[in-house]
């Protein structure tokens, strides 16, 4: 066969082929659209799951008569002219291309108006880009764009779709998705005549908690906290959910890089590690976050669908990212979740190693001692009230000592069946699971002073030489300085050999070649990698847990309040190393439903 230029509206259909996979596809380009236009308000109406009708309708700055041909063509915007715009795009679309690719597999009629306009113009397609003209409308000032029929063409396509049930469940997860994106603008969804949701656009911290509510419902505003982080040009904003507050699914993660959603590898690998050791095994985080940073820094022409981007300096933002949700984390003290949940917390950046460091030592917690005779109950609150009373006051006075002055975990009363402490505190009462708390407290007081010493390194009797590609001898070479850093020392010894001649002592008989050529793939892939400092933390972990009190031994007063006094200074101490829960607060007022008091 000679070769020959393909139809217009072939094109079009290849094109439709990677940006129209099903009726939600066409509904974020068409979304998309109206922000670009500045819409306050989008309507949006739904057939028989988008197979029928998808239209959209908006308040923004409308298509003037002339240019309606141009925006049903091929590549032609008025949002990029040169190729410095296209390095920094802040536009949602800027391609040209989703309107002609939509209407190459379906009936699209676009009506749009501009301000100071006589009157509307309306204009159909089918993917030729020809025979164009346009007629007057009385649409108000603004654009809606009608798609029907979704796929008439294109019957083999057509059969791909599912039921319609679930391709609305599709369109409504995305255009919630997008609603989180733009406060400012308000969005009403109906399905087959009947309104599914209508959200008011503001921009007050009110509106937007109302917003995040109806959307992820509004236990996530109760268990979430607000971030404000910002440095080195980057700025991350939004909420993430307590690590007790946690999904079996993905299905509750929302990030957007200068108002697009998307999902990226670099991203998803940030957040993995900042929750890596205070969430349960198998549970995944929530949260609802907006990184804004320089548009040339991030390249957004990587994807047809425009879901994932490029960052130009991926292990600046991988680490900023971890950084950011990592204090924030860890600053989840007790004084800190009892009054500040919900709250914005504000850190100053301090730059870290991508993987920190930990050095050997010994902690110098004092491992509690086995009591002679176990106190009963009513020894308990003597030696409590003696211990912690002000020295003005006695055991007759009338007031409740946890309203003389109440640290955020209070005062030790009893250590319930030798496995929790129960505390008094002004507003209630706190159980603490014993086992769980000390084995957080040591934990975090071991990776401390690893961090703060050199790493001991263990030379290797005998060196490990590795066969690796080409590539990876380059990097294991360039990133001579940062394995030595981490405890390792690492040769090139020709063009695709590397020589491992010590490791960290803590990681003793580790499989080291497995672990090495991990830690390269990591890095060729991600930028970046964590295996190093997750075996660490794996080792420095068990040890918290075997040296942690044990449950069933008897603690005393002092022992209890020293511990609770040691969490509220504890980083993460909500959370024990595997993710479970540490403390629960009853307030007076729980205890009060529980007895019908004031009812």
């Amino acid at each position: 066969m000679r070769i020959q230029p393909l139809p217009i509206q072939l094109i079009n259909q290849i094109a439709a082929g990677e940006v129209v996979e099903r009726p939600s596809s066409v509904v974020k380009e068409l979304i998309e659209n109206s922000f670009d236009a500045g819409a306050t308000q989008i309507n949006i109406d739904i057939e028989q799951g988008g197979a029928r009708l998808i239209k959209i309708r908006d308040d923004g700055c409308g298509i003037v008569k002339e240019d309606l041909p141009l925006a049903l063509s091929r590549h032609a915007t008025s949002k990029i002219f040169t190729l410095q715009d296209l390095e920094q795009v802040m536009s949602m679309g800027f391609r040209g291309e989703a309107l002609p690719s939509i209407s190459s597999v379906a009936k699209l009629t676009l009506i749009s108006r501009t301000a100071g306009a006589e009157c509307a113009w309306s204009v159909t397609a089918d993917g030729s880009e020809v025979n164009f003209n346009p007629q007057p409308d009385a649409h108000p000032e603004g654009t809606t764009i009608d798609v029907r029929d979704l796929f008439y063409n294109t019957p083999a396509r057509r059969k791909f779709l599912k039921s319609e049930k679930t391709e609305f469940t599709h369109i409504e997860a995305l255009i919630k998705r997008m609603a989180l994106s733009r406060f400012d603008i308000g969005f009403r969804l109906t399905h087959n005549q009947k309104e599914i949701f209508n959200l008011n656009a503001g921009l007050t911290e009110l509106y937007k908690t109302q917003r995040i509510a109806t959307i992820c419902g509004p236990e996530f505003i109760d268990q979430s906290v607000n971030i404000n982080f910002t440095a080195s040009g980057l700025e991350l904003t939004g909420w993430v959910g307590l690590p007790t507050y946690s999904r079996s699914q993905q299905d509750m993660q929302f990030f957007y890089v200068n108002g697009r959603l998307i999902r990226d590898k670099l991203v998803s690998h940030a957040v993995k590690q900042a929750y890596q050791d205070v969430l349960f095994h198998g549970r995944h985080p929530v949260f609802v976050l907006y990184l804004q940073l320089d548009p040339s820094l991030v390249d957004v022409n990587a994807h047809p669908a425009k879901l994932e981007v490029r960052f130009r300096e991926g292990r600046l933002v991988h680490d900023f990212l971890f950084t950011a949700l990592h204090r924030s984390l860890a600053n989840l003290r007790p004084q800190n979740t009892l009054e500040q949940l919900g709250n914005n917390i504000k850190h100053e950046y301090v730059p870290q190693l991508p993987h920190p460091t930990i050095s050997n030592g010994s902690s110098n917690y004092r491992v509690p001692q086995q009591t002679s005779l176990p106190l009963s109950v009513a020894e308990s609150i003597s030696s409590y009230a003696t211990l912690y009373s002000d020295k003005s006051s006695s055991l007759k006075d009338e007031q409740p000592i946890s309203e003389r002055g109440s640290p955020a975990l209070g005062y030790a009363i009893a250590h319930l069946h030798n496995i929790y402490i129960l505390a008094e505190t002004a507003n209630g009462i706190i159980l603490v699971d014993t086992h769980a708390a000390h084995e957080r407290v040591t934990y975090e007081r071991l990776k401390l002073q690893y961090q703060q010493g050199a790493i001991p390194t263990q030379p290797l009797l005998l060196p490990i030489k590795l066969n690796v590609s080409s590539a990876e001898a380059e990097l294991a070479e360039r990133e001579h300085e940062y394995f030595h850093l981490l405890g390792f020392e690492i040769n090139r010894s020709g063009p695709e050999t590397i020589v491992l001649r010590s490791t960290p002592a803590l990681l003793g008989n580790i499989d080291k070649e497995t672990l090495i050529r991990d830690v390269l793939a990591d890095i060729t892939e991600q930028g970046v990698s964590n295996r190093i400092h997750e075996k660490s933390n794996q080792l420095l972990a068990t040890i918290a847990c075997h040296s942690a009190v044990r449950a069933n031994r008897r603690l005393t007063i002092e022992e209890m309040n020293a511990l609770l006094r040691e969490m509220e200074e504890t980083e993460r101490i909500g959370q024990c190393n595997h993710g479970r829960p540490t403390w629960i607060e009853l307030t007076t007022k729980d205890l009060d439903k529980f007895f019908l008091r004031g009812q």
